[in-house]
């Protein structure tokens, strides 16, 4: 590994084993403080050494310079270690594929070799302007911003990595399948991922699969010609045709009887469509995005969901993370709910106690955002005096932190929770916060500076 950057400059750090392509490269940039690793153990280093910006990565790495697997998963843990990380991904190793896994892992961008200097150059360019937007944007929310992405309310990096991954597919025209366990936000992603599609000024449609009976789902997915079954008085338009032009939201795909999976994928392979009733292909331009709570590799090895189906829905998958898993968002959240229904229920309520945001920085929350809602809701509704009580919420639990990466990640992260966490239960007061902590307030100030954090 080389490089020792000048910390007035961007880092750009670059993964290459060809020592050539390496020179090549390095005297490519002009204005970036070039970092250079030829294997994963060099390039994690330099990760937690000097926090680069922006990661150019070539997938064919030592012990398996002929195939992907070593790349993957160094790309992998450069995003484990630092989410907001925008990494590249260069190969000539099956570029389609290795493109569409790469971006569904959380790259940022991918470059099929033979590289063009040039070419990369602008992309390398525009992936520091967007980090320092999104550093830009994290500041803000810090601050106590409005809904980003989707309307989605969060500060933390981890939806930071989902909603940096959805931006980037948005503009392509391929499936979306978000995983995650119910009331995590997926409808909002997917409206999120609708708005900033070049399919944002047509309709988006959401049918949630599991609360529609079997013997109705084939009608409300694709219509019914007039006079096809009891009751069909007048011909009717299902939500893909609704959708045309737009996109189409499947929630808990994993509920769709195989029956109808079948008239599905035919939609998805030839994007024609078949009324009941009907003998008329339709033609139909519309976009799915589908979601579910459930195991969909376990449902195909079941025979429960069609293999050739769960590939053309799943081109590209993006996990969601529970709440729990959220630094910071349980408490921001809470907030945006006291403020929204005390005007509708109790206006009297003005905020969260001390005990409550303890309860809300300690409970798991296993029904994730839904049951924050419905909590703090209730909580409001019972409240006696003007601050949401621990008693109020009727939660108890204990905190869980997560997993150390590296010595530096895990300070910063401890630090800006305790800091975080400490001014919630002191209001803003950084007397009272200082105090909290066990330092003095020059010291919080200072941390308060270092962190780039706002009262």
């Amino acid at each position: 590994m080389t490089g020792m950057p000048d910390k007035d400059r961007p880092v750009l750090l670059i993964v290459e084993d060809d020592l050539g392509l390496q020179r090549q490269l390095r005297w490519a940039y002009e204005g970036y403080e070039i970092v250079v690793a030829s294997d994963r153990a060099q390039a994690l280093d330099a990760v937690r050494a000097h926090e680069p910006a922006v990661v150019t990565l070539d997938l064919g790495l030592p012990p398996d310079p002929d195939g992907v697997t070593e790349g993957f998963a160094t790309l992998r843990d450069i995003l484990s270690m630092k989410p907001d990380t925008k990494v590249i991904v260069a190969s000539g190793h099956g570029a389609r594929d290795s493109a569409l896994r790469a971006i569904a892992d959380g790259a940022w961008d991918f470059y099929a070799k033979p590289i063009d200097i040039d070419a990369l150059g602008l992309i390398v360019a525009r992936a520091f302007h967007v980090h320092a937007l999104e550093a830009e944007n994290r500041r803000l929310a810090a601050r106590g911003g409005a809904g980003g992405f989707g309307g989605l309310i969060t500060a933390s990096p981890e939806m930071a990595l989902v909603t940096r991954t959805l931006e980037r597919v948005a503009p392509a025209n391929v499936s979306v399948m978000l995983l995650g366990a119910s009331g995590t936000g997926k409808e909002l992603l997917a409206r999120g991922l609708h708005d900033a599609s070049p399919r944002r000024k047509g309709a988006f449609v959401a049918i949630n699969c599991a609360a529609i009976p079997e013997t109705l789902l084939e009608s409300e997915l694709f219509g019914h010609e007039k006079g096809a079954f009891t009751g069909a008085v007048k011909t009717t338009e299902g939500k893909i045709e609704q959708a045309a032009g737009g996109t189409l939201f499947l929630d808990e795909i994993g509920d769709v009887p195989l029956a109808l999976q079948v008239k599905l994928l035919r939609f998805l392979q030839e994007r024609v469509i078949e009324r009941i009733g009907g003998r008329k292909a339709i033609p139909v331009d519309t976009r799915i995005v589908c979601a579910t709570h459930q195991n969909v590799d376990a449902m195909v090895a079941d025979g429960r969901f069609r293999e050739d189906l769960y590939y053309r829905l799943a081109e590209i998958v993006v996990r969601i993370p529970a709440l729990s898993e959220r630094t910071g968002d349980a408490t921001l959240l809470a907030r945006h709910f006291v403020t929204r229904y005390a005007k509708a229920m109790n206006p009297g309520v003005t905020g969260l106690a001390p005990d409550a945001r303890a309860a809300i920085d300690a409970w798991s929350w296993p029904g994730n955002v839904r049951e924050l809602e419905n909590r703090i809701k209730r909580a409001v509704i019972m409240a006696d005096g003007k601050l949401v009580t621990a008693a109020d919420l009727d939660i108890d639990g204990k905190a869980a932190d997560g997993a150390a990466l590296n010595l530096r990640a895990v300070r910063e992260i401890a630090d800006r929770k305790a800091i975080r966490h400490a001014l919630a239960r002191a209001d803003g007061n950084i007397s009272g916060a200082s105090r909290l902590l066990g330092i003095s307030r020059p010291t919080l100030y200072d941390l308060l500076k270092s962190y780039d954090l706002h009262v």
